[in-house]
């Protein structure tokens, strides 16, 4: 804060006072020696009472002068635009009073020997701090807000957070506890905008020694952490029932370790980056044990040490062999209207995509009585006994429906994995790369069978990008989602997504009719989410007249078919 040393005492008379923004033009009452002109009371030499003070390059003081100084209630405009009304002593800024300066920073409240002091407000390039100062800086309890919306509320000194206080970022996210020159040291606590949490201790805002983290899903990890991640001794429990106790290494499993996994298995040994690595004994939940040497996840050394086949390599030596076992048992059509089935599991690294599309499978075979099926999985643990869902395996079992259905019949896919916002369907095997299916390929694959009436459901995030390069007067397409939004519940440890349980466990349970199905489903998947507190997906579909009366017409035929089965007996008699 500007210090006033250049009024000095003169001993003038004198003649007349003026204020307000713009010099008066009458004279002045003395000239200082600086040059500065001033009107107003000169009393034994010094400059006293109410006056007013202008300088050549536009500055100008006005209010009382005590002994040639500003003392008491005053105003001060400066040649950089800086501007202040309140208490001076001495000549300097002290008491309650409002600044201004050139760079458009604002401050109000109180000053101390021209210093921020006390109580008071000041925003400066986009931060506002409303709080106590010391010695022209942020010190004691105060509130800090920045330009993205990010805030400290607690004890400050010599201008940065110490002391206990709560910092939140631009994000939502939360920081409680202890504060040392602007980073959060010691014991604390954190809250993620997203529902996580951690309580332990810091160092450097990030966490540091021990503590424990609890996602929003209820997965926990507790234990050494190590600027920011779980290193050392800890445990993970997660909410699908796995549990791990062991050494970690930045967040996974490393060194020796005990998991047991959700399906009752139990791992006893070495791990390296989250996976088994070392000697190890695996128990399977049917009581079975596979001991030995681990490498990369994989059992590569037997408990006598004897090398053993890769069974990815195993896998693939069977994937010709089981794709054409599985085309082969679809039959021929018959000249009624059939339905045809093709089921597929893109992400090979959840089993929820295989169930889901097994249970579909299973759906349309028993309760729709689908003459042909065909299901490509792709599945950490069956390479070598299912078919791969890969571009190929589907070119190859689209080609084969079209092939053994005829033009009365009716075709039903179903497609569930991951999708991404370029509209693409993630076909993932572990240790393979596998090319992803975009929106334009999959039409493409699906040429053999233009001529058909079809019925096509894709259970992904983003899938009703999908709907413009299929839509077409013989295909109905459903999607699990707008072009522009996720979809949910591919989680590990379910059994569907929130789409396929909606339409395939519930919906077609109640009703056959297709737009019907559909809407039940949005609905409830609707609900749900308003639950879970998730941004609606808003499931999608094009559904095409000629699909919906091929449909309906196919179920007519098979009630008629079931009703002229159904044995009579006329010699039983009512009672």
């Amino acid at each position: 804060m500007r210090r006033l040393t250049h009024l000095a005492p003169l001993g003038l008379a004198l003649l007349l006072a003026a204020c307000g923004d713009a010099e008066s033009l009458l004279p002045p009452d003395a000239v200082l020696p600086d040059g500065g002109r001033y009107r107003g009371e000169v009393v034994d030499g010094l400059l006293q009472g109410p006056g007013r003070l202008d300088y050549r390059d536009g500055s100008w003081f006005a209010g009382a002068f005590k002994d040639g100084q500003l003392h008491g209630a005053g105003e001060w405009r400066g040649a950089q635009g800086e501007h202040y009304l309140g208490d001076f002593r001495f000549g300097v800024f002290h008491g309650q009073g409002s600044l201004r300066q050139g760079d458009d920073s604002r401050y109000q409240g109180g000053f101390r020997e021209g210093r921020f002091s006390g109580e008071g407000t000041l925003e400066q390039a986009g931060q506002v701090y409303r709080g106590e100062f010391k010695r022209g800086l942020f010190d004691g309890a105060g509130h800090l807000e920045w330009a993205d919306g990010s805030s400290y509320q607690g004890q400050f000194r010599r201008g940065q957070p110490h002391g206990q206080g709560v910092r939140r970022d631009a994000y939502g996210n939360s920081f409680s506890g202890e504060f040392v020159r602007g980073q959060l040291h010691g014991q604390g606590s954190f809250e993620g905008a997203d529902g996580d949490r951690y309580s332990g201790g810091f160092r450097d805002s990030q966490f540091h020694g021990k503590g424990r983290y609890q996602s929003a899903a209820g997965d926990a990890w507790s234990g050494h952490f190590v600027e920011g991640a779980l290193s050392g001794a800890g445990q993970y429990q997660g909410s699908d029932g796995t549990h791990y106790q062991g050494r970690f290494r930045d967040w996974r499993y490393h060194g020796q370790g005990h998991l047991r996994l959700a399906d009752g298995s139990h791992y006893d040994g070495q791990f390296a980056h989250g996976e088994y690595a070392g000697d190890g004994l695996l128990t399977l939940a049917d009581g079975g044990q596979q001991g030995g040497t681990w490498q990369r996840g994989r059992r590569v050394r037997d408990e006598q040490g004897q090398l053993l086949p890769d069974p990815l390599e195993l896998g693939l030596l069977e994937q010709g062999r089981l794709l054409a076992e599985a085309i082969a048992a679809v039959p021929a059509s018959t000249p009624r209207i059939e339905l045809y089935a093709l089921t597929l599991a893109g992400d090979g690294k959840q089993s929820v995509f295989q169930r889901e599309a097994d249970y579909v499978a299973r759906l349309l075979g028993e309760r729709f009585a689908a003459r042909g099926s065909l299901t490509l999985v792709n599945h950490r643990d069956h390479l070598a006994d299912r078919p791969l869902a890969t571009r190929e395996s589907l070119r190859r079992a689209v080609q084969a429906l079209a092939e053994r259905s005829g033009p009365e019949d009716l075709v039903f896919l179903y497609l569930t994995s991951h999708g991404s916002p370029q509209h693409e369907l993630n076909l993932d095997q572990p240790r393979l790369q596998l090319a992803d299916l975009a929106a334009d390929e999959l039409a493409t694959l699906l040429q053999p069978l233009r001529e058909r009436h079809k019925v096509l459901v894709i259970s992904a995030c983003y899938a009703g990008g999908f709907i413009p390069k299929l839509q077409d007067d013989k295909t109905l397409v459903m999607a699990a989602a707008r072009a522009d939004r996720v979809s949910f519940g591919c989680s590990e440890e379910n059994d569907f997504t929130y789409f396929g349980r909606a339409l395939f466990a519930e919906a077609l349970q109640q009703t056959d009719d297709l737009q019907r199905a559909f809407e039940l489903a949005k609905a409830r998947v609707a609900e749900r989410e308003a639950a879970d507190g998730f941004e609606p997906s808003e499931p999608q579909i094009w559904a095409p007249q000629a699909v919906l009366a091929h449909w309906r017409e196919w179920r007519r035929q098979q009630a008629t078919q079931a009703l002229s089965a159904a044995p009579t007996d006329k010699s039983t008699s009512s009672h």
